[in-house]
């Protein structure tokens, strides 16, 4: 196909997007090229687009178009089915005229989101339940058969695929993880195996789509889980540096420690069963006597008993494996198991006991799970810098990736050096270019990318805006006049002020709280004065509270970080955001504190690289749920005087979206009545126009 033939990439999005049923957008139209271009001069991109903008199809298209392996990184499950059963097969089907062919697609999770047909046939249950009598009585066991009638009906065994869903620990009974399982050679269900179909499907499919979960283990930790490609897009990129960084955590909890003894009870030698049970107990008497935080270096008590506990796993992995050859296949699946648990200690233990002054080490204390000694990585930008940007195009994109009004800091914690930024603004393309059409093109093109290979770590960044018109849609009001918050809880100045906000509202309030015990005691104080119903996070599962509050336009609903991001409601059931203060984490954190004083050891402003900026990501999230439709109107209120009076507040409000600015508590209570009197109608009313003067409104 010659580059005359090729198809314009404004015909092929125009397509894209009457398929799904949208409207084409300024903003969409900018990514898709910006995205075509750094495909063509394998460049990494950071796109920043709103809430809108219609991202999904300004990657997909230029991805399907361009005739490159892509992988397709999410944060969300909703995401994720989003563009699995809407976007791509329209998408696809679209382009297939255009482009005279049909690019492929597949799904791709970790090994224990699938169901394991030899775990759920033969293998042994998790905690000793009786789940294979055809009558059970408990809802564990119930839960399991249906899972067994489940699976003969499935086609992809995706525990997403199941409604209604399990728990947790239903599930645990029917899969396993990928240090559990057998592998396909040796399982008697290999060929019948859900995981490793979907990963032969991954493997022939053009483009595919997983989680940002996965796509951490599969660079941080060695294991090649995805396929081979060419370009990689991770969509909610601002959490992804977070979700590498819990991949890259590892826990030492009492629990898991005597489950793994539990397992290897009657498959290991019984001595050395004996030595990991007397190790588990020192382990739990030392930290008994150990408070919670972190621990700039293992004491010679700790460790001690760290080391007799690597030392227990150790005996137990060699017990195993002497026998390992003996055993039955249902035997061979227990062993495996135990030695997947009594290994994960060991490794955990001597990455304890090493001490990198990479890593920070703490011990954190849990009601449901007791005391727990982690370690973590201070950061993972380097981890990342080689193990995502060295071979293959990249693009980062999210509603929130200018932090400050500038890309640096969220490039810089994904491993993105300043050194290699380019321009702001990237080269337009107006048509795709593709790649090779046959491997023979292929092998040619592969002669020219020898500069471009050594480029990879060079990127730009773009914000292609949004849709919205938040001075218009929206006002920031700061409450100047409320006093600092303390840690004695809210005042009763920021009551009386969260409670007139709620009431000049009706209602149609999202309240975002920086800890539980602050909207509990919220929600407490205002179900006494106030005459609307306040839901509070905690009191039912928070899919229910969210349908519960979406349902009733004069609901109110309070919670913690689980609602500063991904809330959709537009409409007039949220037309009041209000954050208690800014989110700025523990001072007692353990790994953000490290963090915060690396930075400062190495001549920068930690407070401003850490806590800065992960209070500006969470609250420029939560200002991002207030406007989710161009007819959406109302208030984000901040009730922490910080944001006008300290002087960070400058790079917080340039984090938000672009809402018109007061601190006049007067003009906010009339704008607020304002867009409550019409708002079952939905109503065009302006939320600016009772408070500008100026005309902005």
């Amino acid at each position: 196909m010659s580059d005359s033939d090729h198809p314009a990439l404004t015909e092929l999005l125009h397509a894209a997007v009457t398929a799904v049923g949208g409207a084409e957008r300024p903003g969409q139209v900018l990514m898709a090229e910006a995205v075509t271009g750094a495909v063509a001069r394998a460049e990494h991109l950071l796109v920043q687009a709103g809430t809108g903008t219609g991202k999904s199809l300004a990657y997909l298209v230029p991805a399907l178009a361009a005739r490159r392996h892509v992988v397709v990184a999410t944060a969300t499950l909703a995401l994720q089915r989003q563009l699995v059963e809407r976007d791509l097969p329209r998408t696809v089907e679209a382009l297939r005229p255009l482009l005279r062919r049909t690019p492929t697609f597949a799904t791709l999770k970790g090994r224990s989101n699938y169901l394991c047909l030899h775990r759920l046939n033969d293998g042994p249950p998790d905690e000793g339940e009786v789940l294979f009598d055809p009558a059970p009585s408990s809802k564990l066991g119930q839960d399991v058969v249906r899972l067994r009638d489940w699976a003969d009906d499935t086609e992809t065994g995706d525990r997403d695929d199941l409604s209604p869903g399990v728990n947790d620990k239903a599930w645990a009974q029917v899969s396993v993880s990928s240090r559990e399982c057998l592998g396909a050679s040796r399982c008697a269900y290999g060929d019948e195996c859900f995981a490793e179909a979907a990963r032969e499907k991954a493997k022939q499919a053009d483009l595919v789509i997983t989680n940002h979960a996965l796509l951490a283990i599969d660079a941080l930790e060695e294991a090649q889980i995805l396929p081979e490609h060419e370009l990689l897009v991770v969509d909610e990129a601002h959490e992804f540096a977070s979700r590498a960084t819990g991949v890259a955590t590892d826990e030492l909890t009492l629990a898991s420690v005597d489950r793994a003894a539990r397992r290897a009870g009657k498959l290991a030698n019984e001595g050395a069963v004996d030595n990991l049970d007397a190790a588990s107990e020192a382990l739990k008497k030392t930290m008994e006597e150990r408070s919670s935080g972190r621990l700039l270096e293992v004491d010679p008590d700790l460790g001690w008993t760290v080391a007799a506990l690597r030392d227990a796993c150790r005996g137990v992995i060699t017990s195993l494996g002497e026998v390992r050859d003996k055993s039955l296949s249902n035997e061979d699946a227990a062993r495996r198991q135990a030695l997947a648990s009594v290994e994960h200690i060991h490794d955990t233990c001597e990455r304890v006991l090493r001490g990198s002054p990479h890593d920070v080490i703490w011990i954190e204390r849990n009601d449901r799970i007791g005391a727990s000694l982690r370690v973590a990585p201070i950061a993972v930008a380097g981890l990342l810098r080689e193990a995502l940007f060295g071979e293959r195009t990249v693009v980062l994109t999210s509603a929130t990736l200018k932090l400050g009004g500038d890309f640096r800091g969220v490039a810089s914690s994904l491993g993105l050096t300043q050194e290699g930024l380019l321009t702001d603004e990237p080269e337009p393309a107006a048509v795709i270019v593709s790649g090779p059409a046959d491997e023979d093109e292929r092998a040619d093109s592969d002669e020219g990318d020898a500069d471009a290979e050594a480029e990879l770590a060079m990127w730009r960044g773009l914000d292609v805006g949004s849709p919205f018109d938040y001075r218009r849609q929206g006002i920031l009001y700061v409450a100047r006049h409320l006093p600092p918050p303390g840690r004695e809880g809210m005042s009763a100045d920021t009551l009386e002020e969260l409670a007139e906000l709620v009431e000049a509202a009706g209602g149609r309030t999202l309240g975002l709280f920086s800890s539980r015990r602050a909207a509990e005691a919220a929600t407490e104080a205002l179900r006494e004065r106030l005459d609307v119903p306040i839901l509070c996070q905690g009191e039912d599962s928070l899919a229910e509270l969210l349908r519960r509050f979406a349902a009733d336009p004069r609901t109110c609903l309070f919670g913690t970080l689980s609602l500063w991001q991904g809330v959709d409601v537009p409409g007039p059931s949220c037309q009041l955001v209000v954050m208690d203060r800014i989110p700025f984490p523990r001072p007692d954190d353990p790994l953000m504190s490290a963090r915060s004083q690396a930075v400062q050891d190495n001549g920068g402003n930690g407070f401003m690289a850490v806590a800065a900026t992960h209070a500006a990501l969470l609250m420029a999230q939560g200002a991002g749920r207030l406007i989710r439709a161009t007819d959406d109107r109302g208030v984000v209120a901040v009730l922490d005087p910080r944001l006008a009076t300290a002087r960070y507040g400058g790079f917080f409000k340039a984090s938000m979206p672009a809402l018109w600015y007061t601190e006049d508590r007067n003009q906010v209570r009339r704008s607020l009545a304002a867009i409550d009197k019409p708002a079952d109608s939905v109503s065009e009313v302006d939320p600016a126009s009772d408070v500008d003067p100026s005309g902005v409104g």
